[in-house]
């Protein structure tokens, strides 16, 4: 297979598709808009407190970790809805599975968040 040359007006393109993608998935998801509230009022907390940088970095990155797993939950379930549309064990498997990502990525969120805003708070 023969490399590309590197194109702008691909990345661009890229960018886009990227951009669209978000779009449908806060027009779709009723959880990204849960998640987007909640991230607001973490961010809220941490400029209230002023939270210092060094801990702020590790509420950004579970923040940012809980929207890309909830980002790829929604695409697996979208791929297994189009590829069986009946009820099938093994796609309900993939879909819990993909699920309790969120789940876990969620809690460890929580856990992380609990760590620095609770001292911070008392």
């Amino acid at each position: 297979m023969e490399a590309q040359k590197f194109s702008v007006k691909k990345r661009a393109k890229s960018l886009g598709f990227a951009f669209n993608g978000l779009h449908h998935f806060f027009g779709t998801q009723h959880n990204a808009l849960l998640h987007a509230a909640a991230t607001v009022l973490v961010i809220a907390l941490a400029i209230i407190i002023q939270l210092p940088l060094s801990k702020l970095l590790f509420v950004v990155i579970a923040i940012g970790l809980v929207w890309m797993a909830e980002l790829f939950n929604t695409a697996i379930e979208q791929l297994c809805d189009m590829v069986c549309p009946q009820q099938h064990p093994t796609i309900k498997f993939i879909k819990d599975v993909s699920a309790a990502a969120v789940l876990v990525t969620a809690i460890t969120a929580l856990v992380t968040a609990c760590i620095i805003f609770i001292p911070a708070l008392l």
